[in-house]
Order: C-alpha cells, then sequence, then structure tokens
C-alpha cells in the first residue's frame, strides 16, 4: 500500500486541478482503511522518501486526525475513524517523528502539529506518558531532538492544559525549560523556544487568574526569582559579530526578544513582582538600545537590509524586533515608581536639569529615523505614508513605539522634553548629514503637540514656541523631501495648538502651505499640505480663513486634475484626507455649493474610490451637513441646492447614462470613466438623494420629482443591492410625506399608471419574498406614509391587500430594523383606530409557508402580536417608541379577550449551569434559553414598565467588578490585565485585584458593571427615553391603576412582575 500511496501523494502536487483533485478525493475514500494512517506514519519516518512526499503525508494524516479521530475536534466529521490500538500506534509514531534527530525541520515541524492535534483532544487522559516523556528528552538532548521536544511541549503548554492539570506539572515543567533556557551550551535559538514556552505558561496562567489569584501570584514570585539571573544576564550580553555567524546571531537577537517578552507580561500581570527590579532593568534596557543604536542605524536607516522575520518556530530573529521590544519596557519601566523616583532626584539635583531627558530624546530620536526600507516605500506609495501618519495602520515600528515613548515623557516632564527636543534641532540642523534625524526630532515633536491639544493646559509649549516655529519653517525649506513635509505638518500642528499669539503669522504660513499643493514636485509634500490645511481650517477664526476658501478648493481640484485613475483606486487613505480636507473647506460656507463647483468636486473624488465604504460614508456625511446647513437658510436655497445636484443624481441612477458628463456617475474629461463602478455608483447617488430629500420641510422643486422619479422606480422594482434599495425606499417615503400631491398625480409615460399606482408596485415588490429582510427595511415606513397620506378613500381597494402583505410579510420577517419597520405600520393605526386593527389581524390566517417554525396558530393576531411585543424592547428612535408605547397602551386599554388568551414568551428561566457565565454560541445551542408563558396584556404592561426610567441614574457611571475608573488619572486606560495605568504616579506598577479580562472567563455581572439595569450600555448604545414617552407612561400607569372596571385586572398583573419591575413602578410615586 506504501507505494500506492506515495503515488497518490506525488499526485496531490500536481499543478494540474484535475489530477490533484482527483488524487484528494483518493485520499478520502481511503479515510477507512484501518492501514491508512498508519502507512502515512511509515512513509513520513522513511528517510529514503522525498522530504516533500514525507511532508505530505504528515499533512494527509493530520487532515485525517481532524476528521475522524475524536469529537473534541473541531473539524471532527461524526465517525470515529481509528481504532484504539491503532491510537497508541500513531501517538508513538509521530511522537518518535517529531522528536528524533531528523535533521529536516519541516518534517518535524508537521509532526509536531500532528501530536498536538491528537494531544488536544487524547491529553491526559489517553495520553498521559505524553508530558513525561517531553520532560525527560528536553534535559537530555540537543540539536533536532531537542528541538522536536520543545516544538510539541510549546503546543501542550498553549492547548492541552487544563487549570488542574497545569497546577499540578507547573514547577515540574517550568524547571525544566529553566535548564534549557540557562544552558549556555545550546544554540541560542533552542534557548529562545524555551524561553517563550515560560512565556505560554504566563499566558496559561493569566487564564485561570481571577480563580486562584494568590497561588498564581506565589507561584509566579518563585519562578520570577528562579528566572531573574538568567533575564539579566541575556539582557546584558552581547551580541555577537554578524559576519558569518548569521545563525548564532539571530538566535541570540531571538533569545533577547524573548526575554523582554517575559518581562512585559509578568509587569502587566503582576507588576509589584517586578516593581523592586525596575532601576536596575530600566538600567539595562537602555544601556542595550544604546549598544545597539549604531547597529540599528547601520542595518535599516542607512541601510536597506529585511526585517521584521521570523524563524520556523514562529519567533522574531531581527534586530528591529528586539528594539521595538526594548523601547516599550524602556516605557513601562519609566513609569514605575522606584525609576520616576530616581530619575526626578536626578533631574532635581543637575544643575543643567535635562542631563538623562536630554540623552533619552536623543536616543529615542535617533531610534524615531525613517528606515530606508520605509523610505522607499513612502516614496514609491503616498498612500502608505499617509497610513503611518494618520495611524490607521496596524503596522506597529520602532519610529512608533519613540512617538508612544515621547509622550509619555512628555506628559511629566514637558518643558524639559520641549527643551531637549529644541537642542537636538539646533544641532542638528548644522549638519546636513543629520537630516533624517532632524525630521524625527520634528516627528516627535508632532507627537506631543497632537497628544497635548486636547488637553485644557494645551500651552505648555508658549516658552519655546517662537523657536520651535522656526525650526518647522526652516525645514520648509529643506531639499529633503520627508523633513520638508514635516515642516508644514508640525507648522500647521503649532498653530492649531497655540494661543492668539503666534495665528497672527498664521495666515502667510496657511498660504504657503496651500501653494505647495500644486507647486511642490513631490507627491508626499503635497498630501503632507494638504493634510496640514486642516489643522489651519480647524483652528483658525473663519473670518481670517473664509477668503481662502475658494482657493483651497480651486487648489485641490488642480491637484486632482493631475491624477489618474489607478493612482486613487489604490490610494484611499490618500483620497479620505484629500475629502476631509475639502469637507472642512466648504463648510466655511456652504453656499459655495450653490455659487461654485465645491459639491462637482466632492463627488468626482468620491466617485473615483466608490467602492471604498469610508469614503462613500464620509462623503455621505459631508453632503448630509452641507443639506442641513442650507436647509436652515430657508426654502429658496435649499431649491437650489436641489436645482445643482438633481441632474447629477438623476443621471448617476440611470445605468445607460454613465457615459455621459456628470460629476457624479462620471470624472469628468480629466480622469476615468473606464473604470466607474456603476452599482457603487447609484449606491452612493441613493444614499445622497435620500439625505437631500430628508432635508426638506416643505415641498420640492417643481422640477425635482420629474427628474428623480423615473430613474429611481427601476431601481425600486429591479434592484437586488440591499443598501441602495434602502436608500432608495427612504427617498420615495420622503416624497410621500412632502410632496405626495405631485407624485400622485404624475403619470409614468412607459406603463401609463399613476405615481399612487407607482408607489404601491414598489410596496408590493419590497413585501415580496424575493426580497431580503436588509433589502426591505425601510418599506413599512413607505407604506404607512402612503395610508396617512392617501386616506382610506383614495386607497379604496388598495387598503385591505396592503394591510395583508404588510402583515404576512412581518409574520415572516427576522431582522430587527425590518420589524420594527412593519409593526409601526400597524402601530401608528392602533392609537386611532385599535379594535379594527385587532379585528383586521384577528379574521387573517397566515398561509403555512410564512409562519414562524414555533407557531401554534395560523391567526394573525396570535402569530403578529407576540412578535410585535417580542420586538418592541429592540426598538430604536425616540418617535418609533413613542409611537409603539402608546399603540400597546392603547391596545391594552380594549381590556380584548382576544388579546388576553394569546400566549407570549415571558421572563427568563435562570439556568445553574449557565448563571453567571459568558454563554458561547456552542454552549447556548446545547442548553437553550427557556422563558415562562404569560398572557399577551400581561406581556403588554412588562414592555411598558420596560420603556419606564431606570431607577438608577443613567447619567453616572456605574462601579461594577471591573473597579472604579479615577477620572483624575492622567492616563485613564486599562494595560492588558485590566490594572489601571497612570502614568504619573506609578499605579500600574501595583497589582490591581478588582480587574476585568475577557480571557480569564468573565462573569456577565462583571461585563455589565459599565451599564445601568436594561443591560445597555451607557453612552447611548442602547434606547434611551423621552421627556414626552415619560410624561405619557407616567400618566397610564396612574391612570390605570384607578380606572373603574379594569382596575382589579390591572392590579393583578402588577403583582406578577419581577422585584426590578416594580422598583420601577415605585418611582412614579
Amino acid at each position: 500500500m506504501e507505494q500506492q500511496l506515495i503515488q497518490v501523494l506525488e499526485q496531490t502536487q500536481s499543478s494540474q486541478e484535475g489530477p490533484r483533485k482527483q488524487a484528494e478525493q483518493h485520499l478520502q475514500d481511503l479515510y477507512y482503511n484501518p492501514d491508512y494512517p498508519l502507512t502515512l506514519c511509515s512513509i513520513a519516518a522513511h528517510t529514503s522518501v522525498p522530504p516533500p512526499l514525507r511532508q505530505a503525508a504528515l499533512l494527509a494524516l493530520k487532515t485525517f486526525v481532524l476528521a475522524g479521530w475524536s469529537p473534541g475536534l473541531d473539524e471532527f466529521k461524526g465517525q470515529i475513524l481509528v481504532t484504539d490500538e491503532n491510537k497508541e500506534r500513531i501517538r508513538v509514531a509521530t511522537l518518535d517523528l517529531a522528536t528524533s534527530d531528523d535533521a529536516e525541520r519541516k518534517i518535524q515541524g508537521a509532526a509536531s502539529y500532528v501530536v498536538s492535534k491528537i494531544a488536544s483532544a487524547d491529553f491526559p487522559q489517553d495520553w498521559s506518558g505524553l508530558l513525561p516523556t517531553l520532560l525527560h528528552i528536553i534535559p537530555t538532548s540537543s540539536g533536532s531532538r531537542l528541538h522536536g521536544a520543545l516544538r510539541v511541549l510549546a503546543d501542550l503548554v498553549e492547548d492541552g492544559f487544563s487549570e488542574t492539570q497545569f497546577f499540578q506539572v507547573a514547577q515540574e515543567l517550568v524547571s525544566t525549560v529553566h535548564g534549557t533556557a540557562q544552558n549556555t551550551q545550546i544554540e541560542p535559538a533552542l534557548r529562545a523556544l524555551a524561553v517563550s514556552i515560560f512565556k505560554s505558561c504566563f499566558d496559561t496562567l493569566e487564564m485561570v487568574l481571577e480563580d486562584h489569584k494568590s497561588a498564581v501570584k506565589r507561584f509566579a514570585e518563585q519562578t520570577v526569582d528562579v528566572w531573574m539571573s538568567l533575564f539579566h544576564d541575556v539582557m546584558s550580553a552581547s551580541l555577537p559579530e554578524k559576519d558569518g555567524r548569521e545563525e548564532l546571531y539571530n538566535g541570540m537577537v531571538a533569545l533577547k526578544v524573548q526575554v523582554v517578552k517575559v518581562l512585559m507580561k509578568v509587569r502587566i500581570m503582576f507588576p509589584s513582582i517586578l516593581a523592586p527590579r525596575s532601576k536596575a532593568l530600566f538600567s539595562t534596557t537602555w544601556e542595550q538600545l544604546s549598544t545597539l543604536q549604531q547597529v540599528y542605524q547601520s542595518t535599516y536607516i542607512d541601510d536597506d537590509q529585511e526585517g521584521r522575520l521570523e524563524n520556523a518556530d514562529g519567533l522574531p530573529y531581527t534586530l528591529d524586533f528586539l528594539i521595538l521590544e526594548d523601547l516599550d519596557f524602556l516605557q513601562a519601566c519609566l513609569r514605575a515608581p522606584p525609576v520616576a523616583k530616581e530619575l526626578d532626584q536626578q533631574l532635581n539635583s543637575n544643575e543643567q536639569q535635562t542631563s538623562w531627558i536630554t540623552d533619552l530624546v536623543r536616543l529615542v530620536t535617533l531610534y524615531a529615523q525613517i528606515t530606508n526600507e520605509e523610505e522607499n516605500i513612502w516614496e514609491f506609495d503616498v498612500n502608505v505614508f499617509l497610513s503611518e501618519e494618520t495611524s490607521v495602520t496596524a503596522n506597529y515600528t520602532p519610529r512608533t513605539a519613540c512617538g508612544d515613548l515621547i509622550v509619555k515623557l512628555g506628559e511629566k516632564h514637558s518643558q524639559p522634553t520641549l527643551q531637549a527636543l529644541l537642542s537636538l534641532l539646533e544641532s542638528f540642523r548644522s549638519s546636513s548629514s543629520s537630516l533624517k534625524a532632524q525630521e524625527a526630532a520634528l516627528y516627535l515633536l508632532n507627537q506631543l503637540l497632537i497628544e497635548w491639544s486636547d488637553d485644557e493646559d494645551n500651552d505648555r509649549h508658549a516658552l519655546t514656541r517662537p523657536a520651535l516655529l522656526e525650526q518647522a519653517q526652516h525645514a520648509m525649506q529643506s531639499e529633503h523631501i520627508f523633513l520638508r513635509a514635516r515642516g508644514f505638518v508640525v507648522t500647521s500642528t503649532l498653530v492649531k495648538t497655540a494661543e492668539d499669539s503666534i495665528q497672527t503669522q498664521a495666515s502667510p504660513l496657511m498660504e504657503a502651505t496651500l501653494r505647495m499643493i500644486t507647486e511642490d514636485k513631490s507627491e508626499i509634500v503635497q498630501a503632507s499640505c494638504i493634510r496640514a490645511l486642516q489643522n489651519y481650517l480647524s483652528a483658525l477664526p473663519k473670518t481670517m480663513i473664509r477668503p481662502l476658501q475658494n482657493p483651497i478648493i480651486t487648489a485641490i481640484a488642480q491637484w486632482y486634475s493631475t491624477k489618474n485613475a489607478s493612482e486613487l483606486t489604490e490610494s484611499d487613505d490618500l483620497v479620505i484626507t484629500v475629502l476631509e480636507t475639502l469637507r472642512d473647506a466648504i463648510l466655511l460656507d456652504t453656499t459655495v455649493c450653490i455659487t461654485g463647483e465645491a459639491l462637482a468636486l466632492l463627488f468626482s473624488i468620491a466617485t473615483a474610490v466608490v467602492v471604498n465604504f469610508q469614503v462613500t460614508a464620509l462623503v455621505t456625511e459631508v453632503f448630509e451637513e452641507i443639506c442641513e446647513s442650507i436647509q436652515e437658510m430657508g426654502k429658496d436655497q435649499y431649491d437650489q441646492l436641489c436645482e445643482k445636484v438633481t441632474p447629477s443624481l438623476a443621471s448617476a441612477l440611470e445605468v445607460s447614462s454613465v457615459a455621459d458628463e456628470n460629476p457624479l456617475a462620471n470624472v469628468s474629461k480629466v480622469t476615468m470613466n473606464e473604470h466607474i463602478h456603476l452599482s457603487d455608483t447609484s449606491q452612493l447617488a441613493a444614499e445622497l438623494l435620500c439625505s437631500l430629500s430628508s432635508h426638506t420641510t416643505t415641498t420640492f422643486p417643481s422640477s425635482f420629482i420629474p427628474a428623480i422619479l423615473p430613474k429611481l422606480i427601476p431601481h425600486l422594482l429591479h434592484s437586488t443591492d440591499s443598501e441602495l434599495l434602502k436608500s432608495a425606499t427612504a427617498t420615495l417615503r420622503s416624497i410621500v410625506e412632502h410632496d405626495s400631491a405631485t407624485l400622485f398625480n404624475t403619470t409614468d409615460p412607459t406603463t401609463s399608471k399613476s405615481g399612487l399606482e407607482t408607489v404601491l408596485m414598489v410596496i408590493d415588490r419590497l413585501l415580496g419574498p424575493e426580497v431580503e429582510d436588509n433589502a426591505a427595511a425601510e418599506v413599512g415606513g413607505l407604506a404607512g406614509s402612503v395610508v396617512e397620506a392617501t386616506g382610506h378613500e383614495q386607497l379604496g381597494p388598495y387598503l385591505v391587500p396592503l394591510f395583508q402583505a404588510v402583515a404576512l410579510r412581518l409574520a415572516r420577517a427576522t431582522q430587527a430594523q425590518l420589524i420594527q419597520s412593519l409593526v409601526l405600520v400597524f402601530a401608528r393605526l392602533a392609537i386611532h383606530n385599535p379594535s379594527e386593527i385587532v379585528g383586521f389581524l384577528a379574521s387573517l390566517e397566515i398561509p403555512a409557508s410564512s409562519l414562524p417554525p414555533d407557531a401554534t396558530s395560523a391567526n394573525g393576531l396570535c402569530v403578529l402580536l407576540p412578535k410585535w411585543l417580542d420586538a418592541s424592547g429592540t426598538f430604536v428612535g425616540y418617535a418609533a417608541i413613542r409611537t409603539n408605547v402608546t399603540a400597546l397602551a392603547t391596545l391594552y386599554t380594549l381590556h380584548d379577550q382576544r388579546i388576553a388568551s394569546i400566549s407570549c414568551k415571558g421572563d427568563l428561566i435562570p439556568n445553574p449551569a449557565t448563571a453567571g457565565r459568558i454563554v458561547t454560541r456552542s454552549r447556548a445551542k446545547q442548553m437553550p434559553d427557556h422563558y415562562t408563558t404569560i398572557t399577551a396584556d400581561v406581556k403588554i404592561v412588562k414592555v411598558l414598565i420596560e420603556e419606564l426610567s431606570p431607577p438608577t441614574d443613567a447619567s453616572a457611571p456605574h462601579t461594577g467588578a471591573a473597579g472604579t475608573r479615577d477620572a483624575s488619572d492622567d492616563e485613564d486606560e486599562f494595560d492588558g490585565a485590566g490594572s489601571t495605568r497612570s502614568s504619573v504616579n506609578g499605579d500600574e506598577w501595583e497589582d490591581d485585584d478588582t480587574f476585568l479580562d475577557l480571557g480569564l472567563g468573565a462573569t456577565k455581572a462583571e461585563l455589565m458593571g459599565w451599564a445601568n439595569e436594561d443591560g445597555k450600555a451607557f453612552g447611548g448604545q442602547g434606547q434611551r427615553s423621552d421627556d414626552e414617552t415619560q410624561l405619557f407612561l407616567g400618566e397610564w400607569f396612574r391612570k390605570m391603576a384607578v380606572e373603574d372596571g379594569g382596575r382589579k385586572k390591572f392590579m393583578e398583573v402588577l403583582g406578577g412582575m419581577t422585584e426590578r419591575e416594580r422598583e420601577r413602578l415605585a418611582l412614579l410615586g
């Protein structure tokens, strides 16, 4: 069988799809052959077989194990395919292969992966000897055998232990890997792997920390004491020369990286353990950074050597990773109380008062220089440069870490830090070879200024501002692209964060920045100037910058005219920066949208990257602000805006017109009509049209409906785009609400149907089964508006079928927004005609195809009222909630027996198995929630009580299990384990007993600690009550409590409320 299987494995690596897929299917057909996995093990063990085929055999074995080994594996297919006897043989074979002296690391790695998967299912119950075997191999082996054993142990520590199992073996395990880590005769890469296993032990400890804090801390203290001398030795050790000894050099870097990672992990979990050692660690880290600076400079800043590399074990081994970890750890140590105290003493006793700060700022500045790799990438792609500048990238580099460190330093020592930066800039300025360093100093200055811009005390740089401004202005004249660009950005930031004293110089600075958008040849400088304008526009008085509105728009238009399609479609961050600046310029005076071409430019730029959600969202938001602003000016200005944009919007909605020249459907003569995405352009046009139509307070201009309707209706009748349909439906609803007479008197020339008939066709289509819930989410509002605008007489024979269609769609709807939309159709009517609505729903029979799975009746009232009541808790919007509350209260006052006889879902029945714990989706399927059963009239009262303001003050933060957060702290955030961090007093170096970590099996009570009694987060994420609704509810409950005839029944209903519900009612007095 071996030879046959080797041939099949060869075919799985074929470049031809047919033979490859046939071979893969052949392997799956062998799953039921008991010899199949054993044969794969045999092939993988044969050194005579080519390594790629041995690796392929292990890959096939892994796939087989996942599918048929144990139900405990996520990809298990439902049937165990291996006997217990064969399982034992496979365990032994794969572990032998993973820990063999085989020189092929890829084979070992593949075998280790199979072992880890088997262990995740079998350890320790069915493979109790695995860990003892590994702990025996590790101290007695070296080379490949040691590497394989460490790989398996690493996987086992990461995935294989329960908390009980880990505590039983923790001491022996940590002692074993410590022996390897401190053995200098072992290659550094393996020592690094041993240290990474030690770090994984802390990851495991973190998961059980909540329930075993004392034991875990005691264990951590003991182990750290043992390991500290090793950590100190490794951090203090010099790196070997790299020439001809790359493996040793890389291994030593990897070892140093892992040591710092462990120290950072310990500081996050138990900062008090490291606090007494923080001075020594700070000194060692600073010394290492100082020693390695020249090496880093020659490797990455002067040269272009590759960085951010990891070895086969996933361990970083390049110098940039080490520098990054050291900078982060240095920042952490800087805030430790012993370090802060010592540095403060040195600072106070030093006559110059800037000694160590000057040294540190210089070191950080040198590490913040742009690397050659970054320089080459940024010059090639300005979009990458902007993503780094605006911090929207996930790429965390030494330069970024330097920015974070300088911000923390400046929080406590603002003036010395600024003085140190200024001194550096003056010294660098005298040397043309220090242009990168000069740019780095300005970059760090900019990070400080941005951090201070939102502070009340944002004038901390008042004394040094003139000198700093002079340095930035000098940089604006530099021939070095990045230094010149940095000069424009820093100058604008200084203006933004300054008081009036510097604003007298702002106008010429802003004009110089504006000129460079079109005059500078560098795209980096152009983009930086466009971005810098945002600072001027947000900081300076409108009277000063209003004359520059048109020049700014013109400059952006000129810049845009030089770009082609490929540049912008792949430059999202650049386009967003340009749009943000254009937005700020337009909002200076929105009448420019009526009198000028600002909107045409906005639409053109947006269309260039219309597939980008962030761009379309930004354009829609800007247009919304424009519409709001012009609406406030009056109907004449609003009509002019409509007349300005309607042709472009209508044309964009008509696919056949995209070849025509308009700023939204196509990007004008100078740009890129061949790259327009028609559906995305139509969707954007529909969203803009929705914003425009929603801001009228009277009728539309006479040309609006004839221009828009013929383009809008085809989309509503044929499109399948959810977002386009929602926006188009909302637009049609606005037309119905504000100008129904014009709409209904319009005749479609192609069908000869009236406007009303056309709208009813749209509603019928949206309520039909072929339109998904999300796409139909706005149809209820449209249907309700039509009913209100026409009245029963005008709708005539269409009225009942319309209500039936709404009811049937509501019966099968599952999306919350659609359910709310449809419920409100009946809620509006129920306020004035409750008996008719109840009678209509009671007479309606829901077809089986539209019934929910749990329905026990086909009666419309029995199906729809429970759904209505269940959905009420998710309604959003003051008006919607008020309408729903009023309708339900009105239905209750009918005292209709048909309502009282309907069964609804009541209160949640507590489940002891899940009480107080987070319930995963799989656990929820195994143990679904159960509820009491109550009648619909009782459910109505519960829903109304739920809408009452909660008994707690929602304006004050809750103090939950996660502990309190002191608003006076300079840094109000949590570190990785939940400890409150304060850059001033070093609180983050004290253990916090009341932290919250989602990795620790946190309770629901802890997670809701920052929420009110409704479980809705403060800050507006849940429903929020309004005064009118609260006034209505208070009056209604008081009225029901004294109403003749219904009082007794009402009091019985209140007697069945929960304690929390009674507390809410008690607030009414």
